[in-house]
């Protein structure tokens, strides 16, 4: 890994799409400490410390703290994750989509456009909802306002305020993330996402020190084996999502051979590399946002503290003295397992891959064309899907678990560790990419 950056930082080009990404994100953390115009920020700590519990954690994180601060920035990139999402849903149910999905470059300019315009959308009626509820909360100041002989600015005005630079927020962070992409490294809508992620992680981790480790009252050998303790659990979960994100099962392929004149061609072997952890961190953030969204328009309605909401919040999940409201953490799991195999189902196709296999004179070993194959890869597929959600559920449920039985509550857990590895190791592998590109132009201009 350092060595790859000691490779790439000597590459001009290279050097030059690392310092921009650099100072785009310098721009994105500016962008999240911005206040909305007319906030009251004398009750913008009393009424956003419902964000500080589980049930907005995972929210909170993706935003990097910037729905607490009401920033500008405070939907970040939220309405464009979603908008993603539901393409790529729709590309299933509508065929046109699936054409431009498989009409190569052109027919994918035109998803991400579609995608653009669903953005906005999604960031006007959520920055809406957010800030007609935020209003209702006294959160803005939307009594008259007089700025020297202007005239006075009424509620409604600081409301239509509010909409339009949350939303103008999530657009320009939309775009900053394709720059990134363009004129960067990575995808830049994962690294906004990561970048917003690490940014609160220090002050959770400290946080955890503070509560076991420096706890008053505690022995030496006890701050000692609880800090042990906090370590080994953080460093298990990554190397856990690690191994997670880079296992494959590859399924061997043989070529059939052609004569071609009097020559051979074909007969190569070859692989289908199936991931584990196909659908990501999706099915997670499926469940978690399934299960919160009513505790949410709760929350904004004034209802958050109704006893039914305990049932899905994490914050009340494997609590020992409160043992009833961990039925939703069953349910939290069952719905993991059921987004894995429904996200998966719909990325891959194992009737579409069978058929391109035949079509390009492919078979899998030991298995007829056709049908057969298409059973084969499905019940391969089902296999892997189990073992990757079980994975996911694994590495979920260790922060659940740690608040219920101990108490230890951060804002930061296992969904974020895996966007955070799964981001790191595509960045690495495009910027190891680039160098590559870059000696085998060198070597080709010379020859």
């Amino acid at each position: 890994m350092l060595e790859n950056l000691k490779k790439a930082l000597k590459i001009k080009e290279i050097r030059k799409r690392l310092w921009y990404t650099f100072f785009m994100l310098i721009v994105v953390r500016l962008g999240c400490q911005i206040p909305i115009p007319f906030v009251n920020k004398s009750s913008i700590s009393e009424i956003m410390s419902n964000f500080a519990n589980d049930n907005f954690s995972f929210f909170s994180a993706i935003t990097g703290g910037s729905l607490e601060k009401m920033s500008i920035f405070a939907l970040n990139i939220t309405p464009y994750i979603t908008a993603s999402i539901i393409i790529q849903l729709l590309t299933i149910a509508i065929p046109k989509l699936d054409e431009l999905q498989k009409d190569g470059e052109e027919g994918r300019k035109k998803l991400a456009e579609i995608t653009r315009y669903l953005t906005v959308g999604l960031a006007l009626i959520e920055s809406t909802a957010m800030i007609i509820g935020f209003a209702n909360m006294k959160m803005f100041d939307t009594t008259a306002v007089a700025y020297g002989d202007m005239h006075a600015i009424r509620k409604w005005g600081v409301i239509v305020t509010g909409i339009l630079a949350m939303t103008a927020g999530s657009a320009v962070l939309m775009w900053i993330g394709e720059q990134i992409t363009e004129k960067g490294v990575g995808n830049g809508i994962s690294i906004v996402l990561t970048i917003n992620i690490i940014s609160g992680m220090p002050s959770d981790i400290a946080n955890l020190f503070t509560n076991f480790v420096f706890k008053e009252g505690m022995s030496i050998g006890g701050r000692i084996l609880a800090g042990i303790i906090i370590i080994g659990v953080v460093v298990g979960i990554v190397v856990l999502v690690v191994i997670l994100q880079d296992a494959i099962r590859k399924i061997a392929v043989q070529m059939s051979q052609k004569v071609q004149g009097r020559r051979q061609i074909g007969g190569q072997q070859s692989n289908i590399p199936l991931k584990v952890n196909t659908a990501g961190v999706i099915p997670i953030i499926f469940a978690s946002s399934l299960l919160q969204f009513p505790v949410v328009i709760a929350s904004f309605v004034g209802k958050g503290e109704a006893e039914w909401t305990h049932y899905l919040s994490q914050s009340y999940w494997c609590d020992p003295s409160q043992i009833k409201y961990s039925i939703g953490f069953i349910v939290y799991l069952v719905l993991i397992v059921f987004f894995a195999y429904f996200y998966t189902s719909i990325t891959f196709n194992p009737r579409e891959v069978a058929k391109n296999l035949n079509d390009r004179g492919g078979f899998i070993p030991g298995i007829r064309s056709g049908k057969p194959t298409v059973d084969y890869l499905t019940k391969i597929l089902n296999y892997i899907i189990l073992i990757g959600a079980v994975g996911l559920i694994i590495v979920s449920i260790i922060p659940i678990l740690a608040s219920g039985v101990f108490g230890a509550k951060v804002g930061f857990g296992g969904t974020s560790i895996i966007i955070i590895v799964g981001v790191i190791i595509e960045t690495i592998q495009s910027v190891r990419s680039m160098v590559s590109e870059r000696n085998y132009s060198t070597v080709k201009g010379i020859f």
